[in-house]
């Protein structure tokens, strides 16, 4: 039987009661959440250090006019955004990485895709962290790299055509809350991720076929390493709910890997541990402003939150349909997306978890 919202009275997050005891932790943080607490001498602090300081940074930023005032207290908005490596266009070299398509004076439209967004919101008490998917069928205003309105179009088209910065200030005029950093993960890095780690046991409730990747889900419990990891979150074929689908299965890869990186086998073992580090900040560009010794400093302050403290959900959709030209979109619900930003913008979700309890991701046995 699905535990719901008032059974789960043995775990609370700020102050009420959880809809389930969920181990659930964001890629970003993989690194500065994991390895800091662990750390036991000047070497691996030099480590983390070194890998930190070595991710591609954007330097680029938004200019202040028309963008959401910072939120007030120390509570943290993040936008993840997860890449292809790219294809290469017409005049443009199918070699150069993000981070320097991104310092470029033009960024090349077309060669990248995203199908992933990510809301992540650390609270200010550094005790809880939310994320919140936004479906890349989304239709809403686009907003270019200086946050001028483009017209409208899917969300995901901000970062093909507009990069970051342009996917950065989309996102913060359609949630009306500052996003204080980005982080861009190249989705082929779960390759890397995952062998790192030995591997990411999930759990498939039924067997299907993905037309589109030929690839036969058997049900039950596999482990994920490689090209079969990067296959599972890139699944919507087959899928009852598709894209949304996929979406949950982004999210319980994430968990599931978070499990693993703590597990003793990880956090006792040196090589993986540093494998697993360098996994992440390879296939990873942030924001300019985010500085490693910043970073580093945020996991310190973290040290308290388990994988049970965060919590996974989906922008609220009214409704999907087909209209010309932009093909099959999804429509935000409005009135509850506006609460569920709200409550990131006070940085309290009590009401809204309330309100909403099945909202949160389904457990690790239950996602398609």
């Amino acid at each position: 039987m699905r535990t719901t919202y008032r059974d789960a009275g043995k775990r609370r997050v700020g102050g009420i009661p959880f809809h389930r005891r969920h181990r659930r932790l964001i890629v970003t943080l993989v690194a500065v959440l994991v390895v800091v607490p662990v750390l036991g001498t000047a070497a691996y602090a030099y480590v983390l250090n070194t890998k930190l300081n070595g991710i591609d940074k954007v330097e680029k930023k938004l200019p202040e006019a028309d963008r959401p005032d910072p939120d007030e207290g120390d509570a943290i908005n993040i936008l993840l955004i997860g890449s292809d490596k790219g294809k290469k266009i017409p005049g443009e070299s199918g070699d150069t990485s993000i981070a320097e398509d991104a310092k470029a004076d033009e960024w090349p439209a077309g060669k990248y895709r995203s199908d992933t967004m990510m809301v992540v919101h650390v609270t200010a008490n550094r005790k809880y962290a939310f994320l919140t998917s936004i479906p890349r069928d989304t239709l809403t205003t686009i907003y270019d790299e200086q946050g001028r309105p483009q017209g409208m179009s899917k969300v995901n088209a901000a970062f093909s055509d507009y990069g970051p910065l342009g996917t950065q200030s989309t996102v913060e005029h359609l949630t009306g809350i500052r996003m204080q950093h980005f982080a861009i993960i190249d989705w082929a890095g779960f390759k890397d991720l995952s062998r790192a780690v030995g591997g990411v046991p999930v759990t498939i409730p039924r067997s299907f076929y993905d037309p589109q990747q030929k690839i036969q889900w058997e049900a039950g419990e596999q482990v994920l390493e490689g090209e079969q990891a990067l296959s599972y979150v890139r699944t919507r074929y087959g899928l009852l709910r598709g894209d949304f689908d996929r979406i949950a299965r982004q999210q319980n890869f994430l968990r599931a890997m978070m499990k693993k990186v703590l597990s003793k086998g990880t956090m006792r073992n040196p090589v993986k541990l540093v494998k697993t580090v360098s996994a992440l900040t390879e296939n990873l560009t942030v924001d300019g402003e985010w500085s490693g010794g910043d970073m580093r400093g945020l996991a310190l302050s973290l040290r308290g939150v388990s994988t049970e403290d965060v919590i996974f959900l989906t922008a609220p959709v009214a409704g999907t349909e087909t209209i010309d030209p932009y093909g099959s979109i999804a429509r935000l619900d409005e009135a509850k997306t506006a609460e569920l930003f709200d409550a990131y913008r006070k940085d309290n979700l009590r009401a809204y978890l309330k309100k909403y309890p099945d909202d949160v991701l389904k457990g690790e046995d239950e996602v398609s």
